[in-house]
């Protein structure tokens, strides 16, 4: 009898040890990129299972575009630090921008508390126009130098930076046209009106039967959506790169809901509908919670930081 009282207590507790982490209100979800973009997509998905797990409350996603996120990043410490108020947050954008100056924040403004995907570089062409591969690309790159261009996701961003180094390792000089984000600048490429982008995974796929075409990854292998696009490896340079998406806090929000933040977010990682979601849009889910964030962010601050100087961020 005890037994069987002790495992019908087991069942009745577990679901409020499900909801031990879930927030005790609704959810402010700040996006620093305008509507449409990967940020956006992703924070749809978390949004979708995060209901899931917390039925008694809603992730209400608020939009603060412009200066390539920046804008946002820039307000963050002036929400509310109460563990209800989440801002979506990108690498290598929150290292580039400070270093280049024309920003009103510093990389150690940001407190991320979970980084929770990657999305790899990518270089798409418009259907509508001549080039069909990468060598055609090339090709015309180096026929008319300075002419063929390129979108990208914001000024001094993943994009940017992919485009600096698209240049650099292949002898060319192509034309980067900055957009708000990856959602604005859909129109111009799928529209003819630039010869393509740099911009990430999620994009060529959502877009590949519109009028996209994806000509080469910075992907270890090929991506399983797009077999016949070669990686940047196979192309003869070795690069595997893109962007990270995660989320930061108010800077003097408590470690306890910083922890209690990050633990929700990687259970939303973990869960089946997530990864099924990331997976069938690109996204490549990583898990990199409070615990990790410290060494992470050393790291990824000194590799980026060794960027920037070859791509000449701060001389002017």
């Amino acid at each position: 009898m005890k037994r069987i009282l002790s495992t019908l207590a087991l069942a009745l507790l577990a679901p409020v040890a499900l909801a031990q982490g879930c927030p005790d209100k609704n959810m402010q979800y700040w996006q620093a990129f305008p509507p449409g973009g990967e940020s956006d997509l992703s924070a749809r998905h978390q949004q979708m299972v995060l209901h899931k797990k917390c039925p008694s409350i809603e992730t209400i996603i608020q939009y603060k575009a412009g200066a390539g996120g920046a804008l946002m990043w820039t307000q963050m410490n002036q929400l509310p630090p109460d563990g209800h108020n989440v801002v979506g947050i990108n690498l290598p954008h929150i290292v580039f921008q400070p270093i280049q100056g024309d920003v009103q924040y510093k990389t150690a403004d940001v407190t991320p508390v979970f980084w929770f995907h990657f999305t790899p570089d990518i270089l798409v062409v418009s259907a509508k126009g001549n080039i069909k591969n990468f060598q055609e690309f090339i090709q015309a790159a180096k026929a008319n130098p300075g002419k063929l261009s390129l979108a990208g996701s914001g000024q001094y961003s993943a994009n940017h930076a992919a485009h600096e180094r698209l240049d650099a390792a292949f002898g060319i000089k192509t034309l980067y046209v900055p957009y708000k984000g990856t959602g604005d600048l859909a129109s111009s490429v799928l529209g003819g009106q630039v010869d393509g982008a740099m911009t990430y995974v999620p994009f060529a796929i959502a877009n590949k039967e519109k009028g996209v075409r994806p000509i080469a990854v910075a992907m270890d292998k090929r991506h399983p959506l797009m077999p016949d696009v070669p990686t940047f490896k196979e192309l003869g340079v070795d690069w595997v790169d893109g962007a990270y998406r995660g989320i930061g806090v108010p800077k003097s929000t408590p470690a306890a809901e910083r922890k209690r933040i990050s633990d929700l977010w990687r259970a939303l990682n973990n869960d089946p509908e997530m990864k099924e979601k990331a997976a069938a849009s690109g996204f490549e889910l990583v898990n990199v919670g409070v615990e990790e964030m410290d060494s992470f962010m050393a790291s990824k601050t000194r590799l980026y930081t060794e960027g920037a100087a070859r791509m000449g961020l701060g001389k002017k």
